[in-house]
């Protein structure tokens, strides 16, 4: 019997639906992420109509793999451990009309809602920091290393040079560089496994984020909310959230806008270079996401890695317009219902292995409170937490 296995990857831009029939593609769709955000039901009614065995819902920033049925508290948990946020950010960014937090409101309703509509069928994924095969001292301070949608494009990318280039896991040594419409991350694989991550927002300036930034701007600010990660990127600067609209005024010297795209590239390039140390066999970027499809960008990346090679994926059987991200969410999902040619990757990149939070591996003192918040949620959210055996603090 084929299982049917759906994946939902909610972008900034748009959340993409890919349903699996073990391993082939045989529905996918495309919803701009405003609609979804106002209108949640669009896409729980279409899930609804889709005959699913599985399906791997948002998960965010990541947890260790869980399903559905093992949630005892699907509103915290979504809220405060998948978002990593709180009930009174989440109403008071949607009263202030923060874009950001729409879509943190729409996972949140169809999270909640997959949980109860598919229980144990509902399962949930982790980011790169959960990750067993990422050495530990590489985790220090750090949150974001690759969301779970940026895992999931990266287990993509491992299948398809695994199954359709026949590669051997260990001569598989790339970097995954996902850019998205609002971050970007940077993904080290060696062998097979992924070993490091710049995540979006830990990375250099994105497009609608600022990334990592000088402690001394967010000492001088002070106080932040929530929403902030959404803003100080080139297209929140600039106001113009058209990416080829920006790139056209660089090209006629316009400024700022030359200005900006020389230091997303340079910053994109850099945050690449260095996360090359961590799989120096690598000889490849692979391009992932909604702005891998520009050529132009890609051109200028290139232009300043002379001695890397740039490509993109071709994607599962029967896709052809979802994002990787949703394919390797579904992909991923196939991979946990026991669909043998994903499992092999899964197994490989130790998937199921995954613990702990997002949060465990802050030291800075000021931060502890705030990871004493989401390991508490963690533990009362879900019935068998599955923590790690080790710990900083």
């Amino acid at each position: 019997m084929p299982i049917r296995v759906a994946g939902i990857d909610p972008g900034t831009k748009t959340f993409d639906l890919v349903v699996l029939e073990n391993d082939r593609v045989v529905h996918e769709e495309s919803f701009e992420t405003p609609v979804i955000a106002k209108n949640p039901a669009l896409l729980l009614n279409k899930l609804n109509s889709l005959n699913i065995d599985y399906i791997v819902a948002p998960s965010g920033y990541g947890v260790p793999v869980h399903n559905g049925g093992e949630v005892r508290d699907p509103r915290r948990f979504t809220v405060e451990v998948l978002l990593l946020s709180s009930e009174e950010f989440v109403e008071k960014g949607v009263s202030l009309g923060e874009p950001g937090i729409w879509v943190y409101d729409a996972l949140v309703k169809i999270t909640t809602e997959i949980i109860k509509m598919y229980g144990e069928r509902a399962l949930f994924t982790p980011g790169v920091i959960h990750l067993p095969t990422v050495p530990l001292h590489r985790k220090i301070n750090k949150v974001d290393m690759g969301t779970a949608d940026k895992l999931a494009s990266t287990f993509l990318a491992v299948y398809e040079y695994y199954s359709k280039k026949g590669l051997d896991f260990k001569n598989i040594n790339f970097t995954l560089l996902e850019l998205g419409y609002g971050y970007y991350s940077v993904i080290a694989v060696k062998e097979g496994k992924v070993v490091d991550g710049v995540g979006g927002t830990s990375a250099s300036t994105g497009t609608l984020t600022a990334g990592s930034i000088d402690l001394e701007i967010v000492a001088g600010v002070g106080r932040w909310e929530r929403w902030d990660v959404f803003h100080g990127g080139i297209l929140d600067y600039s106001g113009i959230y058209d990416f080829n609209e920006l790139l056209r005024r660089a090209r006629m010297s316009e400024e700022p806008y030359t200005t900006l795209i020389n230091h997303l590239v340079e910053c994109v390039v850099k945050d690449l270079k260095k996360t090359l140390l961590s799989t120096p066999k690598s000889e490849t970027v692979v391009a992932t996401g909604r702005l891998s499809k520009i050529r132009e960008l890609l051109e200028l990346i290139k232009e300043r890695l002379v001695d890397l090679e740039i490509s993109t994926l071709k994607g599962l059987q029967g896709a052809s317009i979802s994002k990787e991200s949703a394919q390797g969410y579904a992909a991923i999902g196939s991979g946990l219902a026991g669909v043998e040619c994903f499992r092999e990757v899964l197994l490989q990149m130790e998937v199921n292995g995954s613990c702990g939070t997002s949060v465990n591996y802050i030291i800075h003192p000021r931060a502890l409170g705030f990871k004493e918040r989401i390991r508490k949620a963690y533990v009362e959210s879900v019935y068998s937490p599955k923590l790690c055996g080790y710990s900083l603090l």
